[in-house]
């Protein structure tokens, strides 16, 4: 499991995908999300703009993400 640490929560789940590089562009990851290929906190999710918080856990493609506050 990988920390992402984010200045700030709410963030929608489709830039986490983003930035963290495990989607090539904001559309390839929506369009992931939306084939139901990611999940959080164990639960698939197709909400592409869905708002990620502190201490929720993102797996796709292999990879397990935590997120944290760089206040935390």
């Amino acid at each position: 499991m990988r920390d992402v640490v984010v200045n700030s929560v709410p963030v929608e789940l489709f830039k986490i995908l983003k930035f963290e590089g495990l989607a090539g562009s904001g559309a390839e990851a929506k369009a992931v999300i939306a084939e139901a290929q990611v999940s959080v906190n164990g639960q698939v999710e197709t909400q592409k703009r869905k708002k990620i918080v502190e201490g929720d856990v993102i797996e796709f493609a292999g990879q397990t993400l935590r997120i944290v506050t760089a206040a935390s």
